[in-house]
């Protein structure tokens, strides 16, 4: 029996948030909007080049706006669009998939098909 074809917009959506940082990204943003060096802050291992491929890249897509904030200090503040902000559920599932199942930084992983 043949199996479906991947459904092209699905392919496109898992690679998009698969990209590595913009899931971070995402959830940095869901809490509120933000500026460059907030998100930065929140992410230590990003590097400049990549922080601002990936926001471009979630701009592109519509899933956030950016705003240049005119009075001084001069800067650009980043928010989630409506379509960025319907991920909302998607993360917390992640998260809590996670929360179960990887275990923390440090510890040896869980047997094969352990959980708490």
């Amino acid at each position: 029996m043949a199996r479906e074809a991947l459904c092209p917009r699905y392919h496109h959506a898992v690679e998009l948030l698969g990209r590595r940082w913009t899931g971070a990204i995402i959830s940095i943003l869901l809490r509120g909007p933000a500026r460059y060096n907030e998100i930065r802050t929140e992410i230590p291992d990003i590097s400049d080049r990549m922080l601002a491929e990936r926001l471009k890249e979630l701009e592109a897509e519509g899933l956030l706006v950016r705003t240049v904030i005119p009075e001084p200090p001069v800067g650009v503040e980043y928010a989630l669009t409506e379509k960025g902000r319907a991920l909302e559920s998607a993360v917390l599932a992640i998260a809590k998939w996670a929360e179960r199942w990887i275990p923390p930084p440090g510890r040896a992983s869980r047997a094969a098909g352990g959980h708490r």
